[in-house]
């Protein structure tokens, strides 16, 4: 699109790749340059405050709370470099176009990008939720300005984070753990996947019986000859189904009225109803119809693609975000189930195209969002452009995991304006009477799908993977009232009750979704940050909190309840909603919640209790920490309690000691937990699950007092042979000797045989012909072999127990030869970095995954995986790094001068500094500053 005469536009995005983009589609006298995402913050840390400000008493919060709750804003140390370059670019246009997101990050970029670069020519906001030629040109001749409201919303988000996560993440460094973080959103979040576990851990299963029954119709009209049927009720009494459960107890629920099967009674009644007659009592059909789905919103796709693809919430969003800018969909944060008049045309348009006329119903579907304060002017997530593209057109040019993303999109979107799924639903009942005079009532229902619609394009998943899928057929015979039925086969089946499911990424979203916590732009940070602390751990798709978010959610609950309140967390959201709306002020609301003022909006509870600032201060003494680190399990057979203590070295077990039934008290935690002789004491594997503390498995641990299994005895010696786990990992003990378990085995695997080989290291393999002893043992780099100060490496474990005298001399005699391995193929090639140009590559390192741009290296964070780091995540890693400069050069120890005898005058100025120290006053220390900074 060409711009008027003589007239230069720069157009600033977030992203290069966006940028790329957006290039393409105007005409010459546009510039367009990315911004890389915010450009200013808070101060991260102390060193961040600019110095004229680092005397203020607010600086720590980065906020001046005091005045009208001002904010201080710094440019990122990674964004300088490039802040630079707009500037310049700048000073050289005509115009400025702020290209940012459509939403409130998006709107805040663009007010962060004017406050920083103080343009002097016109600026103007343009804004699409499609990266196409049509939605950009129609963006760029219909700007409009920076809208306050958002930015307000945004800018008080971003406060009320800081606040909350600096004020009382110091509660849980000094009660539970230094460097935690208490957040608004994670810390709710954490809550709810420590209360499923919760749940978990109290319950306790219960087993019922039924009978399945195999039928056969004497003279098999339409459908099947056979079909399979479930005892339901015996002599009018219903048959008792998991439902009937108390969950804590495992018994039947009080009233419920129910008959319980155990095994001999279920087999006992199916061997009284073999060659009994059956007989039908009752059909019902009933119309069957199925609506489309919705498009997707941001919580939606990301649960979809949990369960269809096992994509992580980050990988979705990283992944929807690629195809965002490279045109493909539609903006990809959006809690907006609409779709515009050009999508639902071009839906019907490809409909017709792909499934015929029928597929399309005589109206347009509309959707109404469930989402509360949803942004319905915004669109859902669909295939971007007035025609969508097949996923067969753009196959080639997409990677695998956006060729997934992209179809599941496609599909949904087309499904949503198709046909209704229609067919009928058959409901059967069947009685047979047992030799004993029983009446026993069999159940069987059948789906049978005459017209599949929206079906034939797209199919939900469900959470519970043994649910039944939408488009499955369950035919049934014709059947009508009265008719005879033999049974071919009758089966007495047995069942559990099964705990709570354990919350996905992809439930859990929902979860905060149905309460109203998080918006679409939060809900991917939200998952990947309580992984990233600690909190919660993945194994597969589920989520398994540890024992310190148990600590930290016990602390909050007993102390701080409203903080971590569903209803009040969903409130502040609905308010900052309000402040983009215009309806309230971001001032009034950041009073209410910090210092308690009643006279604006905000939490009236929480006012009252005279605001955050006082409630974490005043709180702060009423918290015992060895209560809030001590998480009660269950009092044993011999009437001990079993607690599990948080300390500095991670979670273990403890019980009273003999004679004594409650655990002693410790003193606060950090402070001498691991030491002394307070109960027994066992600790607590890695991975395990809190769920996974049974009683049998807590009786497992304590064996031995510390955990110990004994795996025989020492033929040798006589003495008990014991796999250990310790600081260090397991390993195994004899009397005075020990050994750690080598790489390639494992405690569950551990045999006496391979204790004992390790418990003979170092093993004397023979005496050289000098007289030196040649020994075999296992290092920190690997097993080795040696002789005097003399090392060689061994190229296996193995080779440790049966290495020769000879091999052993002759690998001794060989040159010592520094060999380097060859170097590993990278785990991942990213790219060029955006900042730098160099090219980015993912390597394992001996402290694990890194990238590196070859001269800076940065550490993947804790959850971080290789493949779903970003190019812009790795490159603002290493921007850090380079920040920071050059580790220093460690200087070689200079060896110290022999000593020289002092002279008498030099004995004399000794002597005399001595006394005059002697008699001078001693000086107080000056206090250490804190080094830890909170983190939001």
């Amino acid at each position: 699109m060409p711009s008027n005469a003589g007239t230069t536009r720069l157009v600033i995005v977030e992203s290069p790749a966006k940028a790329k983009t957006i290039s393409g589609y105007l005409g010459p006298g546009y510039v367009v340059e990315a911004s890389f995402g915010h450009v200013r913050d808070l101060p991260r840390n102390a060193a961040d405050v600019p110095a004229k400000y680092k005397g203020e008493p607010w600086a720590r919060l980065g906020v001046d709370v005091d005045n009208g709750f001002q904010a201080l804003y710094v440019v990122s140390p990674d964004r300088k470099q490039q802040i630079s370059k707009l500037v310049k670019l700048a000073k050289e246009v005509d115009e400025i176009f702020l290209a940012t997101d459509e939403d409130r990050e998006g709107e805040a970029i663009a007010w962060h990008l004017v406050e920083t670069l103080k343009p002097k020519v016109p600026v103007k906001r343009m804004v699409f939720h499609e990266i196409t030629k049509p939605a950009i040109q129609a963006a760029v001749a219909n700007p409009r300005e920076i809208d306050r409201d958002l930015v307000d919303a945004q800018e008080a988000r971003r406060i009320l984070d800081r606040l909350y996560g600096y004020e009382v993440s110091p509660v849980l460094w000094k009660k539970v753990m230094p460097k935690l973080s208490a957040g608004r959103v994670q810390s709710v979040a954490t809550r709810i996947v420590v209360e499923r576990e919760r749940q978990r851990m109290a319950f306790r299963t219960a087993e019922y019986w039924d009978i399945l029954a195999t039928l056969a119709v004497a003279k098999p009209g339409e459908g099947p000859r056979t079909f399979n049927a479930t005892l339901v009720a015996l002599g009018g009494d219903r048959i008792a189904t998991g439902k009937d459960f108390e969950p804590t107890t495992g018994k039947v629920r009080p009233g419920a009225g129910v008959v319980h099967l155990d095994e001999g009674g279920a087999r006992g009644l199916a061997a009284r109803l073999a060659d009994r007659p059956f007989t039908v009592t009752r059909v019902e059909e009933k119309p069957y119809r199925r609506r489309p789905y919705a498009p997707f919103i941001t919580s939606t796709l990301q649960q979809e693609a949990a369960r269809k693809m096992r994509f992580s919430s980050q990988q979705t969003m990283r992944t929807a975000q690629r195809l965002y800018e490279n045109g493909y969909i539609t903006y990809m944060r959006t809690d907006s189930v609409n779709l515009s008049e050009t999508a639902i045309t071009a839906a019907r348009r490809q409909i017709v195209e792909l499934y015929g006329e029928r597929s399309v119903p005589p109206e347009p579907r509309r959707y109404t969002g469930k989402v509360k304060n949803a942004q319905e002017a915004h669109e859902a997530i669909r295939p971007a452009g007035d025609n969508f593209r097949t996923p067969g057109e753009v196959a080639k040019e997409l990677s695998a995991e956006e060729f997934k993303l992209y179809e599941l999109i496609w599909r949904r979107t087309i499904a949503s304006q198709m046909t209704d799924a229609v067919g009928s639903s058959v409901s059967v009942r069947i009685r047979a009477v047992s030799s004993a005079q029983e009446e026993a009532d069999f159940g069987a229902t059948g789906k049978t799908i005459t017209d599949p619609g929206f079906l034939r394009a797209y199919v939900e998943s469900s959470d519970d993977e043994n649910a039944e899928a939408e488009d499955a057929e369950r035919r049934l015979p014709t059947l009508v009232k009265d008719q005879p039925l033999t049974a071919d086969e009758l089966v007495a089946q047995g069942h559990h009750t099964q705990p709570p499911a354990r919350y996905t990424e992809a439930s859990l979203v929902k979860a905060l979704e149905e309460l109203g916590i998080g918006r679409p732009s939060t809900y991917a940070s939200i998952m990947q940050t309580i992984q990233d602390r600690g909190y919660v751990v993945k194994r597969g798709q589920a989520m398994i909190p540890s024992f310190l978010a148990f600590a930290v959610i016990g602390l909050m609950e007993q102390h701080y309840p409203r903080l971590i309140d569903y209803d009040f967390t969903a409130s502040m959201e609905n308010e900052l909603d309000e402040i983009a709306g215009g309806d309230h002020a971001a001032v009034d609301f950041l009073t209410s919640f910090y210092f308690g003022s009643t006279n604006g909006t905000g939490d009236q509870a929480i006012a009252h209790a005279g605001g955050l600032k006082k409630l974490v201060t005043e709180n702060l003494s009423e918290i015992d920490a060895r209560s809030v680190n001590s998480i009660p399990l269950f009092t044993d057979d011999e009437g001990r309690e079993v607690v599990v203590r948080v300390g500095r070295y991670g979670p273990y077990l403890q019980r009273a000691l003999p004679g004594e039934q409650q655990v002693p008290t410790l003193a606060a935690s950090g402070e001498g937990e691991e030491s002394g002789s307070q109960g027994d004491r066992a600790p607590i594997p890695e991975g395990l699950a809190p769920d996974e503390l049974t009683p049998e498995k807590v009786h497992e641990l304590f064996l031995g007092g510390g955990g110990e299994r004994k795996l025989g005895d020492d033929p040798s010696t006589g003495e008990p042979i014991l796999l250990k786990s310790g600081r260090f990992g397991p390993y195994v003990a004899s009397g005075e000797r020990k050994s750690s378990l080598l790489r390639s085995q494992t405690p569950d695997s551990l045999t006496l045989e391979q204790a004992l080989q390790l418990l003979r290291l170092p093993r004397l393999i023979g005496v050289a012909p000098d007289g030196a002893e040649v020994v075999a043992n296992n290092g920190r780099y690997g097993p080795y072999v040696k002789r005097g100060d003399d090392f060689r490496s061994l190229d296996s474990e193995d080779k440790m127990f049966t290495v020769t005298l000879d091999e052993a001399l002759a690998l001794l005699a060989a040159p010592k030869t520094r060999q380097r391995r060859a170097a590993a193929p990278p785990l991942r090639e990213m790219g060029n970095d955006p900042l730098t140009e160099k090219p980015l590559v993912i390597k394992d390192g001996r402290f694990g995954p890194y990238v590196t741009d070859g001269e800076f290296n940065a550490s993947l964070r804790r959850g971080q995986t290789p493949e779903e780091l970003t190019l812009e995540q790795a490159s603002e890693m290493l921007a850090e790094k380079r920040a920071k400069g050059p580790a220093p050069k460690k200087k070689a120890a200079k060896k110290a001068a022999p000593a020289k005898k002092a002279t008498a005058a030099k004995k004399t100025t000794a002597a005399k500094k001595t006394t005059a120290a002697k008699k001078a006053p001693a000086k107080k220390a000056a206090p250490k500053k804190a080094t830890s900074t909170p983190k939001e």
